[in-house]
């Protein structure tokens, strides 16, 4: 099954959380929470989100290498430079999936276009 979702002019967590949801299959009465849902999930018009300026400048993306000092803090607005809306978007979603196994395999199901 194939959902598209337009995000023009919606809010980042709002399409996320949606687009989690059909990921995971929990619309389906056929759900199971040990097997990736045979659904495909597509996005489009990404960059028409509406993000507040506050969350551009606020919201922090981290990473740690696991060494001393090896800690990196990014701002959403660097993100965006640097790799647009469809990166800010995909980490939402992989921040809504549960923290397992099939959280790789559930997100190759998702096409995001800007």
């Amino acid at each position: 099954m194939e959902h598209t979702i337009d995000a023009t002019e919606k809010k980042l967590g709002r399409v996320a959380s949606e687009a989690a949801i059909l990921l995971m299959g929990k619309n389906s009465p056929a759900f199971e929470k040990n097997k990736v849902a045979d659904v495909k999930v597509k996005i489009t018009n990404v960059s028409k989100l509406n993000v507040e300026n506050k969350k551009l400048d606020n919201k922090e993306y981290q990473t740690y290498s696991g060494y001393p000092g090896g800690r990196k803090v990014k701002k959403m607005k660097q993100v965006i430079e640097k790799k647009g809306y469809a990166e800010v978007l995909k980490l939402a979603i992989y921040g809504m999936l549960p923290a397992n196994k099939l959280r790789s395999k559930v997100l190759k199901n998702l096409m995001i276009t800007e």
